[in-house]
């Protein structure tokens, strides 16, 4: 059992990092009372986390290239633990935006270095096994977080979904000091620092007008100002790309179909699988009444499927093209969107029950083999580059779907509003962001007593709408997802891919670089 040893390191890290994107949607109300402020603002305590890893992976998965896998990856933990306690520790709304925001930082340098560790360490059989663990652990663990950010918050307090880190980081340090070998760093030319600025510029600009462009208004200056800053900084990026000699992304990768399919499914995936759980999660406290522990619970079945399905789908699916496990997981994450598109204004939370569960399969089936594929199409030394990839384009997909789904959701709200309310609803727009931003029992309790039922009843209505409106988005960019997969991705056939297996380095071998 000693050979697991360093994947349980890893998977301790990616575990905590990506339940750390979901553990705050059903703590969001307590926080918003505790600190006194709304909870539209504390939605940034979501979004800033998924944007700095979104922004950083690709370029912190480089430099791992360079000074070593195992070494970023310690350092993140530290990180990570450290702004986890400042987050649990602040007393203000802006201090602890700051703070997981340096969180998401931490995160950037595990999540771009788990999978080339683990390409690293295990070869063979083994490291489909290894890959469906990790695949487990990273499917489980996004839809796991509300369940535990629901657990820690109604029987402890909220600041205990930071502080649970803590002790789980002291010990992937430990684990992954003792049993993982060090990395040797790779001579280079040094750090693509141009091309690293540039993308997390556009990376970041793009987030934030998609994030703020329903508040600013999608046709403001501050709105397109920022899209126009993102366009500039990609164009940058990619002419700072085509001229570097050792490049933050090997653009001629995008000639393979392959990886271009590989990273349309990585995005598409988040946006189908995971995006609109901060509005169920809304739903269900602000207008079913559930408790945070309740409302993370209904994400169990997701959570518990994609953990079986994963761990099974690498012991019994290694060697099979990711084709046949990409495109037909994505195709399942979009039935089981379009299944949760029953809910209707009467529907209590088992409506979403199947869909879930159905969602979850579909994770489990492509999560593994997204990632050792996409190693599969460079060689071992540029490992942290494309983990750093295709862990972006994942990430990309949950920052920016869980802002474009909040404009539908949110559209979805305000036509109810209008269409139901028959002119008894002064400003739909006004109501729906009141809605959204949890404040669903101060609309009705507004309206006259003899109003209050019908009030309840539209406010039942729009929720309903706008959840359906948000699945039917998600359903059809999941079954777009598994479309594009099927047509272009195909078994990995680049050298790093048909290198002849050798057995795995001892420990003391891979520590002792000068003698390979």
């Amino acid at each position: 059992m000693r050979k697991w040893l360093p994947l349980v390191a890893v998977c301790l890290g990616t575990f905590m990092l990506l339940v750390d994107v979901t553990i705050v949607v059903v703590a969001l109300p307590d926080m918003a009372e505790s600190l006194r402020t709304s909870f539209a603002d504390l939605q940034w305590v979501m979004d800033i986390y998924a944007l700095a890893l979104a922004a950083l992976l690709l370029g912190v998965g480089s430099l791992a290239d360079r000074v070593g896998h195992r070494q970023v990856y310690v350092v993140g933990l530290a990180l990570f633990a450290l702004a986890s306690l400042a987050c649990g520790l602040a007393t203000g709304p802006a201090a602890l935006i700051a703070f997981r925001g340096v969180q998401g930082i931490g995160g950037a340098a595990m999540l771009a270095t788990t999978t080339a560790l683990i390409s690293s360490i295990y070869q063979g059989r083994d490291r489909g096994v290894a890959f469906g663990a990790w695949g487990a652990v990273s499917g489980a663990a996004s839809a796991a977080g509300p369940v535990l950010g629901g657990l820690l918050t109604e029987h402890l307090d909220w600041r205990w979904i930071f502080y649970v880190n803590l002790p789980l980081s002291v010990l992937a340090v430990a684990m992954t000091l003792r049993f993982v070998a060090a990395t040797p760093a790779r001579r280079s030319r040094g750090v693509d620092l141009p091309g690293m600025a540039a993308f997390t510029v556009a990376a970041g600009a793009a987030t934030y007008a998609l994030i703020k462009g329903s508040d600013n208004g999608w046709a403001s200056a501050t709105t397109l100002g920022l899209f126009g800053l993102a366009a500039v900084a990609l164009l940058a990026f990619l002419v700072i790309e085509k001229r570097r000699r050792e490049p933050l992304l090997d653009l001629s990768l995008f000639r393979q179909g392959s990886f271009s399919g590989l990273m349309v499914a990585a995005v598409l995936l988040s946006v189908a699988a995971f995006s609109y759980l901060a509005y169920t999660s809304l739903w269900l406290q602000s207008v079913r009444g559930m408790g945070p522990v309740t409302a993370g619970l209904t994400c169990l079945p997701m959570s518990l499927a994609a953990f079986l399905v994963a761990s099974l789908s690498g012991r019994f699916l290694h060697g099979a093209s990711p084709r046949w496990t990409v495109g037909p997981g994505l195709l399942l994450i979009g039935a089981g969107a379009f299944l949760q598109a029953t809910i209707d204004a009467d529907s209590s939370w088992t409506v979403l029950v199947p869909g879930l569960a159905v969602t979850g399969v579909g994770v489990g089936i492509a999560t593994p083999m997204l990632a050792s594929a996409a190693l599969a199409s460079v060689a071992p030394e540029r490992g942290g580059m494309a983990s750093g990839a295709v862990n972006t384009a994942r990430q990309l997909g949950n920052a920016l779907g869980i802002a474009v789904l909040g404009v539908v959701f949110h559209a979805g709200m305000t036509g109810a509003l209008r269409d139901h309310g028959k002119g008894s609803v002064a400003d739909p727009a006004a109501t729906a962001d009141a809605l959204a931003g949890g404040q669903a029992g101060a609309v009705i309790a507004h309206a006259g007593p003899a109003e209050r039922a019908a009030a309840g009843r539209l406010v039942h209505e729009a929720f309903a709408t706008g959840l359906q409106h948000t699945f039917l988005v998600s359903g059809a960019l999941g079954v777009l997802g598994g479309l594009v997969a099927l047509a272009l991705v195909r078994r990995p056939s680049t050298p790093a891919a048909r290198r002849p297996e050798r057995p795995a380095a001892t420990r003391a071998e891979a520590a002792e670089p000068a003698r390979l």
